[in-house]
């Protein structure tokens, strides 16, 4: 309809579905989210960027999605596109079945979100302030949610700074309140841009924790995008990776780290001396050395191949193997494979994904 703008090209002509279009495999107004053949470009000619190319997807009521790409990758532009902040130039986004463009009124009455960089919270109001000021602005009574208040201040640990005033608060603190005042009302989705910025570790847990108590308990929709692969591998079900403007990946943790292959292997012998085992790490190149309560760890790099090659040298030695471990590629890893980006390594927190037993 060449009535809408997000259906025109340049011409003011309804623009073609690419052959690339592709809408996500669910019934639209089953689904809790649903974008298809969204689309943004800024700027125009030689000086036109395509922030976000044809990209199309689905989250199901009680899903926990992670929204993932490198800086510049279009994600910004897809939740703003999705929550009415950018008006894009193509495609259809409707949640809880209701087309956010044609009644965007009753379809954000069941959404709310936390934004990095935005002021999320009134500092001048104190923390309990917020979450009765949020819950009000969204039609509900905030005496009937009172209990719920009051839970969501002990699970988030900020009880005892309820009655203070948001801006005497620490960045930490005041991210809490943020995603308390988020979860304050009777909302079914929400998008949390970085979460956990700002949050030392226990408080990182125990938000990971209460994201997946309420995902399960009141079949929230949780739409996360952070840098923070730890929290995304922790908390969702499935993680939807994009880049160049383009959903590249779009599978759940399981079967996304299960497409790639073992890296290495971590033993633990008896039995090892100094002249086996630089024998052992001229043939294999041996890692992480050490020794522990008489034995001696270490890590190698490789596949199937080279574990059984590895136990057929072991055994040529002497050696008793106390213990193997497989080292598995995370989260973080298959995010800079998938991507091709290894422009900020600090940023993506790796670790090592170890199971018991011999090569997968």
């Amino acid at each position: 309809m060449a009535s809408d703008p997000r259906h025109a090209d340049a011409t003011g002509q309804p623009s073609q579905a690419t052959a690339a279009t592709r809408a996500p495999d669910i019934d639209p107004a089953e689904a809790a989210l649903y974008v298809d053949g969204l689309e943004k470009t800024f700027g125009s000619g030689a000086d036109a960027v395509t922030a976000v190319d044809n990209v199309s997807f689905a989250v199901e009521p009680g899903e926990v999605v992670g929204l993932l790409g490198p800086n510049g990758a279009g994600k910004t532009t897809t939740i703003k596109s999705i929550l009415g902040l950018i008006l894009p130039d193509a495609g259809d986004v409707r949640i809880q079945g209701t087309d956010v463009y044609a009644h965007p009124r009753r379809a954000y009455e069941h959404v709310d979100a936390m934004l990095e960089g935005a002021r999320n919270d009134y500092w001048r109001l104190t923390v309990r302030e917020n979450l009765r000021y949020f819950a009000a602005v969204r039609g509900h009574d905030p005496d009937e949610l009172a209990d719920r208040h009051e839970q969501l201040l002990d699970a988030l640990d900020i009880a005892d700074r309820a009655d203070t005033a948001v801006r005497d608060l620490s960045r930490g603190m005041k991210q809490k309140v943020s995603l308390a005042s988020v979860l304050a009302g009777e909302v079914s989705v929400v998008f949390l841009d970085e979460p956990t910025l700002g949050l030392d570790v226990e408080s990182s847990l125990t938000l990971r924790r209460e994201l997946v108590r309420l995902a399960d308990e009141r079949d929230l929709t949780v739409v996360i995008s952070s840098h923070d692969m730890e929290v995304v591998e922790d908390v969702c079900d499935r993680v939807i990776i994009m880049n160049d403007g383009r959903v590249v990946v779009d599978e759940t943790v399981t079967d996304l780290l299960a497409g790639f292959e073992t890296r290495g292997y971590r033993f633990t012998v008896r039995g090892a001396d100094e002249s086996t085992l630089s024998a052992l790490h001229e043939r294999f190149g041996l890692s992480s050395v050490e020794r522990v309560d008489g034995r001696v760890r270490f890590e190698v790099a490789g596949n199937t191949a080279t574990f059984y090659r590895l136990t057929d040298a072991m055994a040529a030695h002497d050696l008793e193997v106390a213990g193997v471990e497989t080292v598995q590629p995370d989260l973080a890893e298959a995010f800079v494979e998938v991507t091709g980006d290894g422009s900020e390594p600090d940023t993506y927190r790796a670790r090592d994904r170890q199971s018991e037993g011999g090569p997968r």
